[in-house]
């Protein structure tokens, strides 16, 4: 986890000069440094990276929604994904000295919102959809020079979303959605009788399949569409369900690399709260807090990954991002809320742009 002093490494000499007074005394005034994909109040999208206080930093423009953002230490660079089915992501130098990059997905291919960078920062690694065949892939892209696209891999399932790295290096961890997309249907569901969800283990080097696990046929429904990894390494994902509304499935669970797949017992009225959707996922920064969101429920969930048990559960009208600070998480809303949660003190505060649903620590 960076703190101001690696992120300034990381972004380049220049950043800092680069910056208006005011974003320099910003940077200065904050340890900790988040990226999220944001919408203005007059409509248009962007990405912003914000400091600890709530302070704003800098901020690019985007050609439309965002969804998530990935940032490489090594690479010195950020990439701000489309939304699903969106065609385009933006790679941008945080130091404002190089223009920003639009990759555009080749035809046949959509993102899926997600993406991820090599240990070293050489490749970029990306969920795409090839609509035609409805079947997920991993883009594989070089990011020593124009982000030229290099390789496909297979997810080995269909709606692909959120992707990491593992612990080792060099295996991906796949949340295939198992829900059938098409650009010409938006973002129409087309095989919700016959989804197929997963967590898939590929070799990051190869494409090669590592391992693929399925929680019970019974689930099939239970679409597997965000993760993070806590201490021990397991995979914790979240699920959005899309059977029938009377149903209350449990929501969220852990895969591992070594084949065990299971989801924990959340409460009752917990369960009934997140209404059958998971928008975030979140680890703190020891490993050993999960966080998790509802949008729709309003409803932020913390959860101590060692005996699976929620240990807080806090409302946020439309909450939906979250990312590890030095005590807690941070939480933010589609609403332009900013608030800290399970052990974050941090004063609440209220932005003229609503965030989008994921937040990425940087810094």
């Amino acid at each position: 986890m960076w703190q101001r002093r690696a992120f300034l490494k990381a972004a380049g000499a220049g950043f800092a000069a680069s910056l208006l007074p005011r974003q320099a005394l910003a940077l200065e005034r904050n340890e900790l440094v988040f990226a999220s994909a944001v919408q203005t109040r007059a409509g248009g999208y962007g990405a912003v990276l914000l400091g600890e206080r709530g302070d704003v930093i800098a901020s690019i423009d985007l050609p439309d929604r965002g969804h998530d953002i990935t940032f490489s230490r090594a690479a010195g660079r950020g990439v701000v994904f489309a939304r699903q089915p969106g065609t385009f992501a933006v790679v941008f130098d945080p130091a404002g000295q190089a223009a920003p990059i639009t990759l555009t997905s080749p035809e046949g291919r959509h993102f899926y919102g997600h993406g991820v960078f090599s240990p070293d920062g050489k490749l970029l690694y990306a969920t795409e959809s090839d609509f035609e065949a409805a079947q997920g892939v991993i883009g594989v892209y070089d990011a020593t020079g124009d982000y030229k696209r290099i390789a496909e891999y297979p997810t080995y399932g269909t709606g692909p979303h959120e992707l990491l790295l593992m612990p080792d290096g060099k295996t991906l961890v796949i949340a295939n959605g198992g829900i059938e997309t098409h650009p010409d249907f938006g973002k129409a569901e087309l095989n919700l009788q016959t989804m197929d969800p997963s967590v898939v283990f590929v070799d990051a080097g190869s494409g090669a399949l590592v391992g693929q696990l399925r929680l019970e046929a019974g689930l099939h429904q239970l679409s597997i569409r965000h993760m993070a990894i806590d201490i021990r390494g397991r995979v914790w994902f979240g699920c959005q369900y899309k059977g029938a509304p009377s149903a209350s499935p449990q929501l969220v669970g852990y895969a591992t690399l070594d084949g065990d797949i299971q989801l924990v017992e959340l409460p009752p009225d917990t369960l009934r709260d997140l209404r059958n959707y998971v928008g975030s996922v979140a680890v703190s920064a020891d490993g050993e807090t999960v966080a998790i969101s509802s949008p729709g429920g309003n409803l932020l969930v913390a959860i101590d990954v060692a005996g699976g048990k929620p240990v807080l559960v806090e409302t946020l009208r439309s909450g939906c991002g979250l990312a590890a600070d030095n005590a807690g998480f941070v939480a933010t809303s589609g609403l332009g809320d900013m608030i800290g949660l399970a052990g974050a003190e941090r004063q609440a505060r209220k932005f003229d742009f609503a965030f989008d649903n994921h937040m990425l620590r940087v810094g």
